[in-house]
């Protein structure tokens, strides 16, 4: 008996800069056949209505209403990570065509790089290597003191299952923790990790001593932290934003920066990515950046392809996809 031919899938491409990674090849040639966008765009009519899935990775292949028309069968694309925001999901949901997200792929990785930030921040660990490694460096300061993390006040914006964690890890900080979310989250959750809810999210700007940023970017979060926002945190709090760089208004934190409304802050997205090199952000000594390394660890990229699979899989077969993402 023949093996049955395996469904159609459409990549960007395979290594290089905005390529699926060459280590998940073999896994994903297991369950598909895979097509990168060169190999479609060069035989256009042949594929067009063979691919079936598209697995974007890191916003790669752009989905536009060209390509969604070019694919008659196409039923499902999976994204390679949480955030859907370079996605049109009305666009793409007009088509038939269903969405999947791997939120359960990145939340743990995700929750380590914003403890890492905060905590570069607060103990100056960037000019503290700076000044280790200096070869004008003859004797070390002595005076050279960061912040204490046991006893500070967290404040996290956006308690899903990302900012969750974080509470988890800031509990064995013995940090104090405020959190703001849309929903509440049960009295049990909340006693786990010694978290108080803050119905108004300036409650918790007012009180915290780090403020982290763990929403999606959406309609309602674009520029969410802006100049009134800034205003309302301590002049010596630091802040700290792993979700999407417009959920922060760049300019209103470079003038906060610079004239001392906020201490600090640490940020491993911006707008665009990279900064232009002549950016504001990039000259200031209170500023961390790092290149949106939220889930880029080896087994976390496994468990996003792993997680994608699953979704496309349930699509196809008609079944329940474990991280369906709907429009509006």
């Amino acid at each position: 008996m023949e093996e049955p031919e395996l469904p159609v899938l459409l990549v960007n491409e395979v290594g290089g800069a905005l390529g699926v990674l060459e280590a998940h090849v073999p896994f994903l040639k297991k369950h598909f056949h895979l097509i990168t966008m060169k190999e479609f765009l060069e035989s256009k009519e042949y594929f067009s209505a063979k691919i079936k899935a598209i697995y974007v990775w890191w916003h790669k292949p752009v989905i536009d209403e060209e390509l969604l028309k070019s694919l008659p069968n196409l039923k499902v694309i999976a994204n390679s990570g949480v955030g859907m925001d370079h996605l049109d999901l009305e666009l793409i949901s007009g088509f038939g065509v269903k969405m999947a997200s791997a939120p359960y792929a990145v939340s743990t990785s995700t929750a380590d790089i914003g403890m890492a930030l905060l905590l570069t921040a607060a103990r100056k660990l960037v000019e503290g290597c700076q000044i280790a490694v200096s070869p004008d460096t003859e004797q070390l300061p002595i005076n050279w003191l960061g912040d204490d993390i046991s006893g500070a006040t967290l404040g996290i914006i956006g308690m899903g299952s990302i900012g969750y964690k974080i509470a988890q890890r800031a509990r064995a900080f013995e940090m104090k923790i405020l959190y703001h979310n849309r929903n509440r989250r049960k009295e049990d959750e909340e006693l786990i990790v010694g978290a108080c809810y803050c119905q108004k999210i300036d409650d918790l700007l007012q009180q915290s001593d780090f403020v982290m940023l763990v929403v999606n970017l959406t309609p309602q979060t674009y520029k969410l932290i802006g100049k009134r926002e800034l205003e309302l945190m301590k002049p010596t709090a630091t802040l700290i934003n792993i979700s999407r760089g417009p959920v922060i208004d760049q300019d209103a934190l470079v003038e906060a920066l610079q004239s001392g409304v906020i201490k600090g802050v640490a940020m491993d997205v911006t707008y665009p990515e990279p900064l232009p090199r002549d950016h504001p952000l990039l000259k200031l000594k209170n500023v961390i950046i790092t290149p949106h390394l939220g889930s880029k660890t080896h087994k976390t990229a496994y468990m996003i392809t792993e997680e994608a699979v699953e979704n496309i899989l349930a699509a196809l077969w008609g079944l329940p996809m474990p991280s369906e993402v709907f429009p509006g």
